[in-house]
């Protein structure tokens, strides 16, 4: 299942297979999705871990409103994952804490 239509990002539905890298491993994606609808098509259902409780979270409003998606992409903290069009070659990371992907 992909999301095709989306608020903030339009209606394009995109079609060119490319590889990016989340946690380690290499996963399918389509260029110009969001990285969270790729993760959710790959079944990658926890995006980030909280701070203080070290509770998982995924995608809430998928609309960049919340925070629920951060993750650290390419290496940059705290990208809201639902409005950020996937591109080949990205690297992402769950997200700890408030940003780093060690303990904070």
């Amino acid at each position: 299942m992909r999301i095709d239509q989306h608020p903030i990002l339009g209606g394009a539905k995109p079609s060119v297979k490319v590889k990016i890298t989340v946690d380690g491993v290499e996963i399918e994606a389509l260029e110009g999705e969001p990285i969270a609808a790729a993760l959710l098509a790959n079944n990658i259902k926890i995006f980030r871990y909280t701070d203080k409780f070290k509770e998982p979270r995924s995608i809430y409003c998928g609309i960049g409103q919340c925070t629920d998606c951060k993750m650290i992409v390419d290496g940059v903290p705290n990208v809201k994952t639902c409005v950020t069009p996937v591109r080949a070659g990205m690297v992402i990371q769950t997200q700890q804490g408030r940003g780093s992907n060690a303990e904070n």
